[in-house]
């Protein structure tokens, strides 16, 4: 039989480890991996004060149970935003003072760890980092939950090697994330891979989180991923909005406006219930 569907590869990751799956407390009251299903929304990057406080108000108000932002951006050009640094960590941390909402930001490098750390709630390992072993157990150690990006062209295997790379270290809080691979197909921006979902949750026991904004590229499609996603088993998703996407810095194409994040919530909500699960109960609400 294949190694991959034994577990003999990753011995700590697999689903025979622990049959009952693992659930994963990501911050006071914020438990992952259950029987409700959490909400991370933000915008794709720190651009400056006013944008992700009204931000973070906003998906705070409309039922979001984590802020996602980045200080540090890995861009494919070295021309485009690559983000404030320190100056993005600062404003994630008043946006949590004023919210209440735990942070999940992405570090790059091993450099940064400890400052990104020192902020973050969840520290996010994107795409680009999947396979840095170095980057994985330095992240491992801080102890934070670990969101783990799948590779924009590696194999569920590879993705559930590289958590093994965190659990090996005694961290076992990670976050496996489905966030689309690439194709050849230009109509959107990565494959989504809905059925990673329920693979993932086959083969491991650590939640799996769905990033459908990454996964499409398109603002149009996100909702019905999105909704797709919980269907498909999902216990966590991360979704990027902007109080203007058609200016954002990054990623402004995939990123929802206020009102379609709202609406969105909405229709989880049902679609949660038509599955036998629930949406986490909203944090604190903020005008």
């Amino acid at each position: 039989m294949d190694e991959m569907l034994t577990g003999e590869a990753y011995p700590l990751v697999s689903r025979a480890s622990r049959p009952e799956g693992s659930r994963i407390e990501l911050a006071e009251g914020i438990t992952v991996g259950g029987r409700e299903i959490v909400l991370i929304a933000g915008p794709c990057a720190v651009e400056g004060e006013a944008q992700l406080l009204a931000t973070a108000r906003h998906v705070a108000a409309a039922g979001a149970h984590l802020l996602r932002g980045g200080a540090f951006k890995p861009r494919s050009s070295p021309y485009a935003f690559q983000g404030l640094g320190g100056e993005g960590l600062a404003l994630l941390e008043r946006a949590r003072a004023e919210t209440g909402l735990p942070i999940v930001s992405e570090v790059l490098d091993e450099t940064s760890v400890e400052q990104v750390a020192e902020v973050a709630d969840v520290i996010q390992i994107g795409s680009r980092n999947m396979g840095n072993g170095a980057l994985l157990r330095r992240v491992a150690r801080t102890g934070k939950p670990v969101l783990l990006k799948r590779g924009m062209a590696a194999t569920v295997e590879e993705l559930l090697l590289a958590a093994e790379y965190v659990l090996v270290e005694g961290n076992s809080n990670v976050l496996l994330c489905e966030r689309g691979i690439r194709g050849f197909d230009g109509a959107t921006r990565n494959v989504f891979d809905l059925a990673a979902i329920p693979l993932l949750k086959e083969l491991s026991h650590l939640p799996v989180v769905a990033d459908p904004s990454h996964g499409t590229g398109r603002r149009d499609l996100v909702p019905a991923m999105a909704r797709a996603a919980v269907a498909a088993g999902a216990d966590a998703l991360l979704i990027e909005v902007h109080p203007d996407p058609e200016a954002a810095l990054s990623d402004g194409a995939q990123s929802l406006t206020f009102d379609a994040f709202t609406a969105l919530v909405g229709e989880l909500h049902a679609v949660a219930e038509a599955v036998g699960r629930a949406l986490a109960p909203a944090g604190r609400a903020v005008p």
